[in-house]
């Protein structure tokens, strides 16, 4: 087990944040196009509206709050190959000890890289829906003066 961990560690920590990667940018874009072209005058129901505008968003939203700990885990992973090759060998090598650490927190640093921008591309996608939403609501309203499409491309 402590083999096949220490071949394959990288690649299963860092390909499961590629993955995430892949899909919060897949979401984020698809959500971009999808806010940049609602047309609230389709929507006859607030809670219909919400939920078009917010489909996807739980991805994008999960990918931000998991990948740290997806990180964190092979950080972990990585500290107890460490200590077990200390173990193993006998003998406390200061240098074998702290490429085995730094190379551990890599996996760290690599769940916030992926997390940071999840986060902020999450918020920036939640407030263009709250425009939106309140684009509805005026246009609901009858208080409209321009087109929405024009209101939003103002924004």
């Amino acid at each position: 087990m402590m083999m096949f961990l220490r071949d394959n560690l990288d690649w299963l920590v860092f390909g499961t944040l590629g993955l995430m990667s892949f899909f919060m940018l897949w979401f984020v874009i698809e959500r971009y196009f999808y806010l940049a072209r609602v047309k609230v005058e389709n929507f006859h129901h607030a809670d219909r509206l919400n939920v078009a505008l917010t489909t996807h968003l739980t991805v994008i939203s999960t990918v931000g709050a998991n990948a740290p700990y997806v990180g964190l885990l092979g950080t972990v992973l990585g500290i107890i190959l460490v200590f077990y090759d200390m173990g193993q060998g006998g003998k406390i090598d200061v240098h074998t000890i702290m490429t085995g650490l730094a190379l551990a927190l890599k996996a760290t640093a690599g769940g916030l890289l992926v997390a940071i921008p999840a986060i902020i591309l999450y918020n920036a996608l939640l407030r263009k829906v709250e425009v939106i939403n309140a684009e509805w609501r005026e246009y609901k309203d009858g208080l409209g003066v321009r087109s929405l499409s024009e209101n939003r491309k103002s924004l």
